[in-house]
């Protein structure tokens, strides 16, 4: 082998890359670093936001439920005999004032988790805008945990018109 021959006995030189920090690159970017504290901020409210979808679905099961017992009253109240008139009419009218609660409840949950969702883009829409979302964050927030308050006390009205009229065994 002779060391003189081009290409024998030697390895062609590499062109050297300088090493990129990947984390600099993206600290550099106002864009990247203000949508991934966006998301940073918007992480809490989504969890919020999950918390009211649970809570939607424990208010509609109980109308839910509320709607087939009234009809099963209605349906007997129909068939039934006139003395027992008196005492379905008075569920009826139970069961009607339970549903009305569930259903301002509902709908204030409802308007939380909207609000919630306010929130969520009012941070995004500043992030990406650049304007101080600090006053209408704190409003929409404040706003739904009043209406979320406001959900719950209709619920808890509720449980207590049910548990009122709750008859167990034998009458």
């Amino acid at each position: 082998m002779r060391e003189n021959e081009p290409g024998v006995g030697r390895v062609a030189p590499t062109a050297r890359r300088p090493a990129v920090n990947l984390s600099l690159v993206v600290q550099q970017s106002p864009g990247v670093t203000a949508v991934a504290h966006a998301i940073q901020l918007a992480v809490a409210p989504v969890f919020l936001l999950s918390g009211i979808g649970a809570m939607l679905a424990v208010l509609t099961s109980r109308l839910s439920r509320i709607i087939d017992r009234a009809r099963t009253l209605e349906a007997q109240l129909a068939a039934g005999a006139p003395s027992a008139a008196t005492n379905a009419h008075a569920q009826l009218a139970a069961l009607a004032r339970r549903a009305q609660l569930i259903s301002r409840a509902i709908t204030l949950c409802t308007i939380t988790a909207l609000l919630v969702c306010a929130v969520i883009a009012t941070l995004f829409l500043g992030a990406f805008a650049s304007f101080d979302t600090s006053v209408p964050v704190a409003l929409f927030f404040v706003t739904a945990m009043v209406t979320f308050f406001a959900g719950l006390l209709f619920f808890l009205r509720e449980i207590f018109v049910a548990t009122a009229n709750l008859r167990i065994g034998p009458h």
